[in-house]
C-alpha cells in the first residue's frame, strides 16, 4: 500500500461518499427525502462529525455507541473500517470489513438496495486488507465482487441517491484516471442522481481538478465549502486548486490565496489523520517555494531591464 500513495486518496474518497450532512426533515437518513431509511442517530452523528465537520478523531465516541446500540447498521462498521485504514491498523480493518459484510447480508432481504450496496463496500474493505497483506493479485476477486453487488443494488433502484453517491465516486475515479475514457457520462449521472449536494460538489471538484479543468474545479470547491464551511478538507481542496491555477498563471496573488486556505486547513490539523496532514504541509511548503521562485525571477528580470 505504501508504494501506491494514491490508494489512500481513493479509499478515502470512496468512504467519503458514504458520508453526508444531516437532512433537517429525516435526520437519520441524509441521502433521501422520500422513502427514508432508519440509519440510526449515533451512526448519523458519527458521519456528520467525520465529514461535515471533518473531525476524524471526534467520530470515535459516536461510532462506539452506534456499534452497541445500532448493531444492524452496516454503515457504522464501514466507517470504523475506513478509520482503521487511515491509521494503517490492518487487523481492525479486517474485523470491520467482516462486520460490514455480516450486517449487509442480514439487511439484504429487507432492503436489497442498501444490503447489496454495503456488501460491495464490505468486499472493498476486505480487498483493501488483502491488497496490503498479500498484494494486488489477491484483491482481484474482491474487486469483482464489489462490482457484482453494486450492479445488484442498481438493479433494484438505479436512481437511489446513496447508491449513486458511492458508485458515482468510483465511476468518476475510473473515468478520470483510465486512458481513453470519457468522464462526461459519469459526471452527468453523478450530478443528477447522487445526494447530498455538498458531497456531490466535493466529488465534482476533485474530478475537474484531476481533469485539469481548474475553473470548474474551483467553482465546485467553493460550493462545497459554502455548504460545509467547518470542514478543513474543503479548505485543503480549494487550496490545491488555487495552487494549480497560480502555478499555471505564474500569479503570486493566487498562490498567496492558496496559502491562506492551506493555513486554515492546518489550523484544524489536530482533527485530521496523519495521511492528510503530511501532504497538506508539503503542498503548503511547495506553494511558498513557488512564490519565492516567481519573486526571484521578477527581481532578476528587473535588474536586467535596468
Amino acid at each position: 500500500m505504501k508504494k501506491f500513495p494514491q490508494s489512500y486518496f481513493i479509499v478515502t474518497v470512496i468512504f467519503t461518499a458514504i458520508l453526508a450532512i444531516v437532512n433537517p426533515t429525516f435526520a437519520e437518513d441524509p441521502f433521501r427525502t422520500t422513502n427514508p431509511r432508519d440509519i440510526g442517530e449515533h451512526t448519523e452523528t458519527a458521519f456528520k462529525t467525520l465529514f461535515f465537520m471533518g473531525d476524524y478523531k471526534g467520530a470515535e465516541a459516536p461510532l462506539q455507541l452506534a456499534e452497541s446500540k445500532e448493531p444492524d447498521e452496516p454503515l457504522s462498521y464501514a466507517l470504523r473500517g475506513s478509520l482503521a485504514f487511515t491509521e494503517e491498523d490492518w487487523k481492525t480493518l479486517k474485523s470491520y470489513a467482516d462486520k460490514t459484510l455480516e450486517a449487509a447480508e442480514n439487511l439484504r432481504k429487507k432492503d436489497p438496495v442498501r444490503g447489496n450496496l454495503y456488501l460491495a463496500v464490505g468486499h472493498f474493505l476486505d480487498g483493501t486488507y488483502l491488497y496490503e497483506k498479500e498484494g494486488a493479485f489477491s484483491a482481484i476477486n474482491k474487486l469483482q465482487l464489489v462490482f457484482k453487488y453494486l450492479d445488484a443494488a442498481e438493479d433494484n433502484d438505479p436512481n437511489d441517491p446513496e447508491l449513486n453517491l458511492i458508485k458515482g465516486y468510483m465511476d468518476l475515479l475510473l473515468a478520470v484516471n483510465l486512458p481513453f475514457s470519457s468522464p462526461e457520462k459519469a459526471i452527468a449521472r453523478f450530478e443528477t442522481y447522487a445526494a447530498p449536494n455538498y458531497l456531490v460538489d466535493r466529488g465534482l471538484a476533485v474530478a475537474y481538478r484531476d481533469l485539469k479543468q481548474y475553473d470548474q474545479a474551483l467553482e465546485f470547491a467553493q460550493k462545497a465549502l459554502k455548504k460545509a464551511p467547518d470542514n478543513p478538507e474543503h479548505y485543503y481542496l480549494k487550496a490545491q486548486i488555487l495552487r494549480k491555477i497560480g502555478k499555471k498563471q505564474n500569479s503570486i496573488a493566487i498562490l498567496e490565496d492558496a496559502l491562506k486556505h492551506f493555513d486554515i486547513a492546518l489550523s484544524k490539523s489536530e482533527q485530521l489523520p496523519k495521511f492528510i496532514v503530511k501532504p497538506l504541509k508539503r503542498e503548503k511548503r511547495q506553494t511558498q517555494e513557488k512564490i519565492a521562485e516567481i519573486q526571484a525571477e521578477t527581481a532578476n528580470k528587473g535588474k536586467h531591464e535596468g
